[in-house]
């Protein structure tokens, strides 16, 4: 007799044979629910797989306790998405690997979600590479191979493969430069000789003045997730900050929006993905200030994107 966790992954493997892409969402947005209610609330409103928030339990963002990750724990996670069908695109922990002080208990963390996406028959774990803003970027990039190589090898040990999203993280240093060692195609081509692949964000591309499209076509084939936000320009603020942001606490020349608000052709991305033949999830990230505030707005947002992305993604 089958277990939960198997036929779990028999479902996710039999659907992302059936249809190339699905179109799912990063729970961290409804961190206020259980997983079971995001999950039913997903169905219902014709989402097809869940990027599932798994940050340690002190945090809360976190719908799989992957520092408690038990049998019972399997069994429940499990259980969700047989019921409903979903597919479980990835285990997310976006967190600085190269922290100065706390990057090796960030470093454990990581391979407790590899545990717990290899238990569950997940195909990702989504996570930065961070920075130590005391280095410079050469010495964050090898520091950054002596972090990543064990973990990289864990994840494959495991059958899992590590992404990273390329979110430019600029919080993380004191002077607002990129504190995420993974913002521009130059450096995916790093990270890709250790074994990272992408988890491809076309926002923070924008936030550079790269072009989305023409910045992951060449790539295509090292995309193993996909994160769908899009991103507003705000007018005339960019002659006043430029690209690299106030030094204040004023807003800056653009923000984050779910998918349709934006500026991103999102049909020109989806298509550029196509074509490169990429089959994996495209998961909505919802960082939208206009559609947060309370469980129903961010409900709402998720349903601007749903309506945005549907037809694309589904082909």
């Amino acid at each position: 007799m089958q277990t939960i966790v198997e036929r779990i992954a028999l479902l996710s493997l039999g659907l992302r044979s059936e249809v190339r892409m699905k179109l799912g969402f990063l729970t961290a947005c409804l961190a206020e629910l259980d997983l079971v209610d995001v999950a039913r609330w997903a169905v219902e409103h014709g989402y097809e797989a869940l990027e599932v928030a798994g940050w340690p339990s002190t945090d809360t963002r976190n719908h799989i306790r992957v520092d408690r990750f038990d049998e019972a724990e399997c069994e429940r996670v499990g259980r969700i998405f047989a019921e409903t069908g979903l597919i479980l695109s990835s285990i997310a922990y976006y967190e600085n690997n190269l922290h100065p002080r706390a990057g090796a208990e960030v470093n454990a963390h990581v391979r407790r979600c590899v545990d717990a996406a290899a238990a569950l028959g997940c195909p990702t774990v989504g996570t930065f590479v961070g920075r130590d803003p005391g280095l410079s970027v050469r010495d964050n990039l090898e520091r950054a191979e002596g972090v990543f190589r064990p973990l990289v090898a864990y994840a494959r040990d495991h059958g899992v493969d590590l992404v990273i999203e390329n979110c430019l993280m600029k919080s993380w240093h004191p002077d607002g430069y990129p504190g995420n060692l993974a913002y521009s195609p130059e450096l995916w081509e790093w990270m890709f000789t250790l074994g990272l692949r992408l988890n491809y964000d076309p926002s923070h591309l924008v936030a550079l003045g790269i072009d989305p499209v023409a910045a992951a076509m060449p790539y295509v084939s090292q995309i193993a997730h996909v994160q769908a936000k899009d991103v507003e320009l705000l007018p005339g603020t960019i002659n006043r900050f430029g690209y690299y942001g106030p030094i204040s606490g004023e807003k800056g020349w653009y923000r984050f929006r779910v998918p349709g608000l934006g500026q991103i052709q999102w049909g020109e991305v989806v298509g550029a993905l196509r074509r490169g033949g990429y089959d994996g999830a495209v998961s909505v990230e919802h960082e939208d200030p206009e559609w947060t505030g309370s469980t129903e707005r961010v409900q709402s947002g998720l349903g601007i994107a749903y309506r945005t992305l549907r037809h694309l993604v589904r082909g």
